[in-house]
């Protein structure tokens, strides 16, 4: 009887047919030519897939209408285009009721930007999407996909100006300082469930702030956080470093810069070794109360549509891999960050 348990609970625990699904797709991905793409969808999507990608994309339905919408111009746009994996894990959903088996990939799609793609003019030079992707495998199929990108930090490498305004540090970000992302192969479950256990603590805590607190922003944050924590922010918003200076450059005025803060859930959250994360669709609601990427005030409520990535070191964590849909975020009040900054 225990033996049948523990052979259970190691089955439970194995991903590796949905690693490789995930992972004979993307190299499908990388081979295909643009026309032959929507082929490569049907192979490993199923036909009703749903597929939620930042604005100016947003909700697709369907492989063929994911291919034409979203693929097909990307590597027509980006010659060679490479996929360089920094995250690689997989893990159950451990929102209640939605416990499928999800794949989830973090890097850069790298390749040279020969033709416009979405109105942004074309360098001949490399150039660099961050992307962060989940991935829901069920009975060999890719069923639901979370794919968020940071076209800002795209726009930048561009020679286009998409903000005025940032706290933190515009990089082309790298991934885990440990190199232990890429994790092909099955983990320890005790490490998986410290990790779990710590982002739930932090999303927890997190969802107590008040703005009339007197507990130091700086003694809240040491609670979940390593002192030499990194965020890797969104282009907008940029990369802070250490607990002082993510409280001085991000948190902080992230904190102040909006009022009637709502949080609205995850749909997924997974965690696999030392590493996990979540996205939301959205996560957040918030109205801006002015300053916050030196954008005015509004009365206007605007969603926030985020994916954050983890590393744990120890008990607490110490890495953070943001993606937020400042483009969608800042439409909702008006401001169209794409197109104006193409004028």
């Amino acid at each position: 009887m225990i033996l049948a348990t523990s052979l259970f609970f190691i089955n439970f625990m194995n991903f590796q047919q949905e690693k490789k699904i995930v992972l004979d797709y993307y190299q499908a991905l990388e081979k295909a030519d643009p026309l032959s793409l929507t082929n490569v969808l049907s192979e490993f999507c199923s036909s009703d897939l749903v597929w939620r990608g930042f604005d100016p994309f947003n909700l697709i339905r369907g492989c063929e209408a994911v291919s034409k919408s979203f693929w097909q111009p990307l590597l027509y746009s980006l010659s060679h285009c490479q996929r360089r994996l920094d995250i690689f894990l997989a893990g159950h959903n451990t929102i209640a009721g939605n416990e499928d088996k999800w794949v989830i990939s973090m890097g850069h799609l790298m390749g040279l930007f020969d033709n416009p793609w979405l109105g942004i003019p074309p360098t001949q030079k490399v150039i660099m999407l961050r992307y962060c992707e989940f991935n829901n495998v069920r009975n060999g199929k890719i069923v639901e996909t979370a794919m968020f990108f940071d076209i800002p930090h795209f726009m930048i490498q561009a020679g286009l100006v998409p903000f005025k305004s940032q706290t933190g540090a515009h990089l082309v970000q790298p991934g885990p300082i440990t190199h232990s992302g890429l994790m092909f192969d099955p983990q320890d479950p005790l490490e998986t469930k410290k990790t779990k256990e710590a982002i739930e603590y932090m999303i927890n805590d997190i969802r107590t702030w008040k703005t009339s607190c007197d507990e130091p922003l700086i003694d809240e944050l040491r609670r979940s956080w390593n002192e030499d924590m990194i965020w890797w922010g969104p282009a907008g918003i940029g990369a802070t470093y250490t607990i002082e200076r993510y409280a001085k450059q991000h948190s902080g005025p992230f904190r102040s810069g909006f009022k009637n803060r709502k949080f609205n859930g995850h749909l997924c959250r997974v965690a696999e070794g030392h590493f996990g994360g979540f996205f939301g669709w959205p996560n957040l609601t918030l109205t801006p109360a002015g300053g916050f990427m030196g954008m005015p005030a509004s009365d206007t409520p605007g969603d926030m549509r985020v994916i954050d990535m983890y590393r744990r070191e120890g008990e607490k964590l110490t890495e953070n891999w943001v993606f937020i849909d400042l483009l969608h975020f800042w439409k909702m009040q008006g401001i169209d960050i794409l197109n104006d900054s193409l004028v």
